[in-house]
Parts: structure tokens; sequence; C-alpha cells
């Protein structure tokens, strides 16, 4: 396994077990999937509900492991019992509903809670707690109760929480889905910090085009196969084929989309609001 590769999927199939014994092609959730991530790179994940986009990542820090093929973190297979524990500290997993991972009443306790576990030196966790807050901007919040913060603030105490235990690779599962737009800008600006600033593996799996615009990949799941896998530009310009697929675009991109096929000159690859403006004013 290359040095700089953090995840490595291998014709990796997966269903969850049924009563029945016959073996029915449509069981399979994931099928086939082979994809390699690399270390300190941010990649998005896109699928509509049901497509096997949640079940992949719960792959990704062996919440799940696979029926057939194998999963590699940081090159250790997650088929390995004895690997669960390493696996666990290289690739946190962030959730989408930030209540269901809080665990302690006071703030800074529950950001302590993974490296207590893992038996981190108390000197150590302090000084890991202090700095976890402080990358998320919750620092000033550290003797909150959690019930007193907006969901988004919430959202930051979980991600705080992972960054405790100093992983290499972070995968958020739908971090934002229970969030207001505030909320939703707050977690994706201390998404982007922790991949621009720390060099930590990023990836996200959302359902807001705006948000997988700002990966540097663009994963799409469909039916338990990658069925996309490229710059955001270059998936999103697909806008038939995404709609096809059940998903949208960036508004910008779409509405590019629309200017072309009424016979204006303008790029389908327009992913921001300033590249809009831009190739609007180039038009008129």
């Amino acid at each position: 396994m290359a040095e700089h590769e953090m995840i490595r999927a291998e014709h990796l199939w997966f269903r969850y077990p049924t009563d029945t014994d016959a073996e029915q092609e449509n069981d399979w959730i994931l099928k086939d999937i082979s994809l390699e991530i690399k270390k300190g790179s941010f990649t998005a994940i896109l699928g509509h509900n049901g497509s096997g986009k949640s079940t992949l990542a719960k792959h990704m820090n062996a919440i799940l492991i696979p029926e057939k093929g194998s999963l590699f973190v940081a090159g250790l297979n997650t088929r390995k019992e004895e690997n669960l524990f390493a696996i666990r500290q290289k690739a946190g997993m962030v959730f989408q509903n930030p209540d269901n991972q809080i665990v302690a009443s006071i703030v800074e306790e529950d950001v302590a809670f993974a490296p207590e576990n893992l038996g981190v030196p108390p000197e150590e966790i302090r000084k890991r707690v202090d700095s976890a807050l402080r990358s998320v901007k919750m620092y000033e919040y550290r003797n909150h109760a959690p019930s007193q913060l907006s969901g988004g603030q919430k959202q930051r105490v979980a991600i705080a929480g992972v960054i405790a235990m100093q992983p290499e690779c972070i995968i958020l599962d739908e971090p934002t889905a229970m969030l207001d737009p505030q909320g939703r800008q707050e977690v994706m600006e201390t998404i982007l910090k922790l991949n621009r600033e720390q060099g930590i593996t990023i990836i996200l799996i959302t359902h807001y085009m705006e948000e997988a615009a700002l990966a540097e990949r663009v994963v799409v799941v469909d039916d338990g196969r990658i069925i996309l896998d490229d710059l955001p530009r270059k998936v999103f310009s697909q806008v038939e084929h995404m709609k096809a697929l059940g998903l949208d675009v960036p508004q910008v991109t779409e509405l590019a989309w629309e200017l072309k096929k009424a016979g204006y000159a303008i790029s389908p690859e327009i992913l921001t609001e300033q590249e809009c403006v831009v190739a609007l004013e180039k038009l008129f």
C-alpha cells in the first residue's frame, strides 16, 4: 500500500444479514466498490437516500466490515480484529445528529472522553482538549453544558471530540443535515480549516451540493456502485446525468447549464457565484 494512501477499498461487497439463506442480487447494499483516497485530501461522497453512501462511510472506520473484498485504513485491513483499535484512532467518525455523540454534561469533559478511553495521560488530554476546542472555535464554551448550545455549536463540539483523538482522517456522515444555514456554514468552515491547516484527510458524506463543491473530488454512489468520480466541476457539469440519479447540482451550475441550453456561450463548469458573475459580465 502506498504511503500516501489513507483509505483503499478493493472490490468491496456488503449486505446486512437476512433471515433467508438464498442470495438475492438486490440484497447487496455495496457492490464491487474499489476506491482510493489519498492522505490530506478532501473528498465528498454523494448519493440519494438508499444509495449506499452512509454504508460505505461506516466501512471507513470499521463500524461495518466487508462481506467480500477488503477495506484498508492507512494500510490496516479492517477485517482483522486486532487492527480495530488502531483504525479507530486513525479514522474518526462524526454523525448526523450531534446529540447522539455528546456523552458528558460539560463541553470540555465531552471532548476529553475519547482520549481518556484511549489511555492518554491527563496532562496530554488537557492540551488536546484545549487545542481541539480552539480549532473549532468553541474554547470559550468549554465550561458550558452542551444542552445550552445551538445545533451548529454542538456539531463543532462533536468534531472537537474526534480531533482530540488526533486522527489522520475524519469521516463526516451528513454532519450538517440537522443544522440551520448558519450552523452549516460554521461546520463547513471548520472542516475546510482542518483539511487545509492541519492536513487532516476529510471524507464528507452530504446531500448539499454547495458543500460538495468545496471538496477536491466528488464521488457519486448510486445503487451501491460508484457512478462518477472526478473533480467537482467535472461531475456537476453533467447536469442531466446528476438529475437522472436523483441529485441536484449547485444552483449557479444549473443556471449556467440553462443558459448554455438556451444558446449562450457559457462554460457548463461554473461552480461558484463569483465565477458565474464573471461569466455573465462577459456575456452581457
